[in-house]
């Protein structure tokens, strides 16, 4: 190990100490320590693997700071990885220079608006661990082709841009763990076209990733953000496991989004969204073209458009969460139901929905929507909905509109207050054939348990209607 002192570097926070790191690193040191201190740049440092060999960078326990006071990364590393992550798809080269590359217990800090903090290129087992990331665009930044990444205990927070961004990149094997990613102004992670597969994003903290200062035209963000718009693009193979994934409003906001080719809705999902808790957002999770989607287990509350919104997607099973509000934050903590629209082939069973504005029919937010259901069907096929309990709702608790082979089976649809504001458990309109609605507990209503048009082809039967 060497110390970037032994070339140099002062560490003051006010000498220029760009010309002592990097000559640290041409120096194939390997292993190079930064001493407790504030280091400040000027220049990225680059990091050409190929030349300097494989290389390790550590703060003294997380004492010491590099500041960016330039435009581009602090760290810049270069690699040459052209293969997959198969064993024979690696050159000799790669594991004798350039394999994981290293970076822990340090403070990267942003000076310049365009400064970022780590950059990597065509690398392989890039590693991240206990660093701190803060006051940059973006976080950590990949590009091109990568190859199994790890990114655990680390905090990237209060970025301008995006906290961990992979940026048209192809990558498969990503994981990214036990860190905190907060107060990133565009997203916390945002997966931005390209080809990626093998993406575990697992017991992190991601919130409050949007601007704080949002204005009416500001961009959108999200918490955690999969694009695919892209015509080249395809992101699959993927899990949002055991997260806290929260927010305030903002216009545009989604705690977790998906935006595909509304041409084709299979090159973004075969991801699992399971046992988080997901909530403040004016849409928590926000589903546009995505294909094969399993949502299971989750707490999600306090969707100020909607808590979940599926839209020209196929294939998408909920299952087993809780939609509710956070009692400690009412009224701004809001249930605003679901909505599928032009899905094909999608399931919802067994969760509880809540409604927090019952009796409204207009939701009192900044989005100012209109809900015409608590949970809402509109142009769907081939859709069941299964084992649900749908609670206090002012609105009807389900609305479907021109769909076709909806199952509507054993769920219960109850108003149990005391004056009953639900005007109707099920509310049926438009043309459709082969739906049906059986087995279910129903409130009455004040209009009535079910209305469905005369003329609609909907199979009523062994329904169960209370006061």
């Amino acid at each position: 190990m060497r110390s970037v002192r032994d070339f140099g570097a002062v560490g003051d926070g006010i000498t220029d100490d760009t010309v002592a790191i990097q000559h640290a690193v041409s120096q194939n040191v390997n292993k190079l320590h930064f001493e407790a201190g504030h280091y400040r740049i000027t220049k990225s440092i680059t990091i050409d693997l190929k030349t300097n060999g494989y290389l390790s960078i550590s703060g003294s326990a997380g004492t010491a700071k590099v500041i960016m006071d330039a435009p581009g990364p602090a760290f810049d590393f270069q690699g040459n990885h052209t293969g997959t992550a198969d064993p024979e798809g690696f050159k000799p080269e790669i594991w004798t220079k350039e394999r994981m590359p290293l970076i822990q217990g340090i403070e990267i800090e942003g000076h310049h608006p365009k400064a970022d903090g780590i950059h990597c290129h065509q690398t392989a087992m890039s590693t991240f661990e206990g660093v701190m990331l803060r006051k940059l665009r973006h976080g950590i930044h990949f590009t091109k082709r990568a190859r199994n990444i790890l990114i655990s205990h680390c905090h990237i927070y209060d970025n301008s841009g995006v906290g961990v961004y992979l940026d048209h990149a192809n990558i498969h094997q990503a994981v990214i763990a036990s860190s905190h990613i907060s107060y990133n102004k565009l997203s916390g992670i945002k997966i931005d076209n390209g080809e990626i597969r093998n993406v575990q994003i697992t017991g992190n903290d991601i919130e409050y990733n949007y601007d704080r200062h949002v204005k009416s035209g500001a961009p959108a963000s999200a918490e955690i953000w999969i694009d695919t718009t892209d015509p080249k693009a395809t992101i699959r193979e993927g899990t949002i496991v055991s997260n806290t994934i929260q927010a305030r409003y903002a216009p545009g906001g989604a705690n977790i989004r998906f935006v595909g080719d509304p041409a084709e809705n299979h090159k973004s999902g075969l991801f699992s969204i399971t046992g988080n808790m997901i909530g403040s957002q004016e849409t928590n999770i926000d589903l546009f073209s995505a294909r094969g989607i399993s949502i299971s287990g989750n707490i999600i509350y306090s969707g100020h458009q909607r808590n979940l919104r599926a839209t020209k997607c196929k294939n998408i099973v909920v299952t087993g969460n809780t939609f509710d509000h956070n009692y400690g934050y009412l009224p701004k903590e809001l249930a605003t139901g679901i909505t599928f629209e032009e899905c094909t082939d999608c399931t919802l069973t067994g969760s509880n929905i809540h409604d927090a504005y019952a009796g409204t029919h207009t939701v009192n937010t900044p989005a100012k929507i209109t809900r015409k259901g608590l949970i809402e069907l509109i142009k769907t096929k081939r859709m069941t909905i299964n084992a649900c309990q749908i609670l206090d709702p002012g609105i009807p608790g389900i609305h479907v509109d021109t769909c076709d082979l909806v199952n509507i089976q054993g769920c219960s649809i109850l108003d149990a207050r005391e004056e009953q504001k639900m005007p109707h458990a099920i509310h049926w309109q438009g043309s459709g054939s082969a739906n049906q609605i059986s087995g279910c507990t129903l409130s009455k209503g004040s209009g009535g348990a079910i209305k469905t048009p005369t003329e609609s082809n909907v199979k009523i039967g062994d329904n169960l209607e209370t006061e």
